[in-house]
């Protein structure tokens, strides 16, 4: 079997490691691998692999899995989003920024390449590449194992047959990745529609969906779109490619999020993010995710409070009727050192167990057909805070009693636990005393990339669904706040923070032909870019800043150029 077979197939497990893999001994392991800068992107058969039946045996190996972030809205076009943002005014004279000379790469569901808002006046595409992952039938992109990469003279060899998909059969079945392209990088539709940078070049790459062991092991309810982390960072690797064959720059939009991690961007997917967006000619825009509503984050604190000295504190998790079940992650501060018991709404009880440096127990109950894994993680590797993680499968409704207890002397205190993101839960699942804030959804914690919370442009209001900051260790995140609700899209309007970031990454892709393109600053990185927006951001008087919901601010590109000249 060779590399392409095994990153496909479901009895390779996927495995992401910062350890060189080519110092092993490569006769002694049924895998192959392919290196991402300073990573390892691992197919290990799952013979290989130790206590594959709960896959807890390494957590920052295990690769997390991400959903989109979109909601369906009302129809009809309204150019609101981009007039509050500042982005009509500076495509116009005398700036006259469309994102010309920039490539924008979309990594998401893909694209409909035959749509005419993504061709330039002469009709052809301005898809400049498409890697859709999910083809196995043609070549895949240069040093990549599986796939199928069609370029601009593919795309514009399809456009001119009468059933296109015959020679590019890359379709958007679900829709998400065309309506990113289009907020982002829309050309004119029959005069009428236009998005952020309309004269930038795409590039798409279509995720395939994740190995089914993935899914079997999150929980994740059938038919609900979710990507995993290896195959996201091979198409943000492929992206930064175009940077260094078209020497062009390179804008990388990712409306996708997942409340895996330890929220401080710590994890795999979010340090390569921030390793390709310190590069110059790079800027990596990445939405805030839709959990500020959803109760899936609770913040605890143990040890003496107001005189108190508390010694546990009873977590409370709500579970509707035919859960399928969930993973629930809980974090803790160093020194500090945590265990948990849980309380079925049967009343079983598992006690408080102090698990080894790396180990896991899987329980059962009497009464009640629940199956729960508990895994301790004193020192997670990369994060190097403790990590107790519960597989809950087939929870009894009701309501479910986790009691956190500090072992030994307190320190800190400060814990915090997180449910997964709203889709993929088959039923309602949250904490009866959530807390709103740090709800941001990773990857949008790293700390290089442009990140971006969602509002209401009709009226000034943050989105109530939208996530709010910061980070699990109080860095300042989101950067800013962009237009996310009623957006007009090619398929009507929409909202979700993906619709912000793609707001944002056309108007970076303004930025960057202003910058790059025309020679004012050529050497300028997403670093750069984010506090000279940071700079030009719109701010209220009653509001404090830098702030959870807003960040610095609203996007506001007049106000950047503004803050360029010193007005």
């Amino acid at each position: 079997m060779d590399c392409r077979d095994k990153a496909l197939s479901n009895n390779y497990f996927n495995i992401i490691t910062d350890y060189p893999v080519y110092l092993l001994e490569s006769e002694q392991f049924d895998s192959c691998f392919h290196r991402i800068e300073n990573f390892f992107l691992v197919y290990m058969s799952e013979n290989d692999i130790r206590n594959t039946s709960e896959y807890f045996y390494d957590y920052k190996s295990i690769p997390k899995v991400y959903g989109l972030m979109q909601e369906q809205g009302a129809v009809g076009f309204d150019p609101n989003s981009l007039i509050v943002s500042g982005i009509t005014q500076v495509q116009r004279e005398p700036l006259n920024l469309t994102g010309q000379g920039v490539i924008l790469v979309i990594i998401d569901t893909g694209i409909d390449y035959t749509n005419p808002v993504f061709r330039d006046r002469e009709g052809n595409s301005r898809v400049l590449a498409i890697w859709d992952q999910t083809i196995q039938t043609g070549t895949p992109p240069e040093g990549l194992f599986f796939g199928t990469e069609y370029t601009r003279e593919d795309i514009n060899r399809a456009l001119q047959t009468e059933d296109p998909f015959m020679v590019v059969p890359s379709r958007d079945e679900i829709g998400h990745g065309s309506i990113m392209a289009g907020v982002a990088a829309a050309s004119h539709l029959e005069g009428s529609y236009l998005g952020a940078a309309p004269d930038a070049d795409i590039v798409v790459v279509k995720l395939k969906e994740c190995k089914q062991y993935l899914r079997d092991f999150y929980l994740i309810p059938s038919g609900v779109p979710a990507y995993e982390e290896g195959d996201i960072m091979l198409a943000v690797q492929y992206a930064d490619s175009f940077a260094e064959e078209f020497r062009r720059p390179v804008v990388i939009c990712l409306g996708l999020g997942t409340n895996y991690g330890d929220h401080t961007g710590r994890a795999p997917l979010p340090r390569y993010l921030d390793q390709i967006a310190s590069k110059r000619s790079r800027a990596v825009v990445v939405c805030g995710g839709n959990e500020g509503n959803a109760s899936h984050h609770y913040q605890g604190n143990i040890g003496n409070r107001g005189g108190a000295d508390i010694k546990s504190i009873p977590v409370e998790v709500r579970v509707g009727e035919n859960a399928e079940g969930f993973l629930l992650e809980l974090w803790g501060n160093v020194p500090d050192t945590f265990t948990v018991s849980v309380r079925s709404p049967g009343g079983e009880t598992i006690p408080a167990l102090r698990l080894g440096i790396q180990d896991s127990i899987t329980y059962g109950f009497v009464y009640e057909k629940t199956r729960i894994t508990i895994a301790g993680v004193l020192v997670e590797p990369v994060s190097g805070e403790e990590l107790i993680l519960m597989r809950i499968v087939a929870p009894t409704p009701g309501i479910w009693t986790f009691r956190v207890e500090a072992s030994g002397e307190v320190h800190n205190g400060t814990f915090h636990m997180w449910l997964p993101i709203t889709q993929f839960l088959n039923t309602s699942v949250y904490f009866l005393e959530a807390t709103p804030y740090i709800t941001l959804t990773e990857p949008s914690m790293a700390d290089n990339v442009i990140s971006v919370s969602a509002y209401d442009a009709a009226n000034n209001s943050f989105y109530i669904e939208s996530g709010r900051g910061f980070t699990r260790l109080g860095m300042i995140k989101p950067d800013f706040a962009a237009p996310g609700v009623n957006v007009s899209t090619i398929q009507g309007r929409q909202s979700g923070s993906s619709l912000a970031a793609a707001i944002t990454a056309g108007a970076v892709a303004q930025f960057m032909q202003w910058a790059v393109v025309q020679g004012n600053n050529r050497v300028v990185a997403s670093q750069e870019i984010k506090n000279y927006f940071v700079r030009g951001a719109s701010r209220s008087y009653d509001i404090v800043y830098p702030n959870r919901e807003w960040g610095y601010g609203r996007l506001n590109m007049v106000g950047t150029f503004d803050a360029l000249i010193g007005v």
